[in-house]
């Protein structure tokens, strides 16, 4: 089968780079703190959606842009909308949203985001699809959807958000709409740390993640998500099996060889 390659990809919607194997993503609209639209929405998850395949891709960093996030769905382009459409077309557009939620959690990369300033609505849920959060001092979260007349159950937000946070920290979250700042979010545990070059340390996490055994990491982030319906005997089991299969790749032997050298292994994806 012929590889899949991000190469050559032009997006329309969202800046798009890599460095190394290494995909940098950025929403372009920094003069509006980067809304999302219709469009932005269906382009950003059919990147992920091809990014399962992507031979070329180790890790992805969702970054900022312009000292911002994302401002979640632009009002003009799709609130403004939103409130003539009728129940069929409500529910394909939040279909489409939690499309994007999928494509991030089953496209087999792991995603680090880097967020400064506003990471607000739909910015904050991708924020919090992404395996792991990385902010500095200026981020400004918040699950907006009550402030504009809507339920706090918006993309996933009350499975995912509760795993992160607990279950009264997310309720409060949703019912009130309210900012968590930087230094909140991280004693919650909703950013991993914070950083003044916010930027410079995802990507110093990104390389080291995609220094070790990335197909392995694959089966990681996998097992991360499936294992939340699974009891425990059911995960166990699981993990045993994902466990044998990576014991079957040359990673797995290139690892062992290099310990016994007394060297560092060099993963290779395979």
């Amino acid at each position: 089968m012929t590889p899949v390659t991000m190469a050559g990809l032009t997006p329309q919607h969202f800046q798009w780079e890599m460095q190394g194997r290494i995909a940098v993503i950025r929403l372009n609209r920094p003069e509006r703190k980067n809304p999302l639209t219709f469009e932005s929405y269906a382009e950003l998850g059919d990147c992920f959606r091809r990014l399962v395949h992507a031979s070329d891709v180790d890790v992805v960093v969702l970054a900022s842009n312009g000292g911002n996030f994302c401002s979640g769905g632009d009002v003009h382009e799709i609130i403004g909308p939103l409130v003539g459409m009728e129940m069929p077309q409500l529910l394909a557009f939040t279909r489409m949203t939690g499309e994007l939620v999928r494509a991030m959690i089953h496209c087999g990369k792991p995603i680090v985001a880097a967020v400064e300033g506003v990471c607000v609505g739909a910015g904050a849920i991708m924020a919090m699809a992404s395996d792991l959060r990385l902010a500095a001092p200026s981020a400004k979260t918040a699950f907006l959807f009550t402030r504009v007349g809507l339920a706090g159950c918006d993309m996933g937000a009350c499975a995912m958000l509760p795993r992160i946070v607990g279950q009264g920290r997310a309720a409060e979250l949703l019912y009130t709409g309210r900012v968590l700042r930087a230094e909140e979010g991280e004693r919650w545990g909703f950013w991993n740390s914070l950083h003044d070059d916010v930027f410079a340390a995802a990507m110093d996490l990104a390389q080291g993640v995609a220094a070790g055994p990335v197909w392995a990491h694959g089966i990681t982030k996998t097992q991360l998500n499936q294992e939340w319906n699974m009891g425990l005997d059911q995960a166990i089991e699981a993990e045993a099996q994902a466990q044998a299969i990576c014991m079957q790749t040359r990673d797995f032997e290139r690892a062992y060889r290099a310990f016994v050298a007394k060297e560092t292994p060099v993963f290779e994806g395979n």
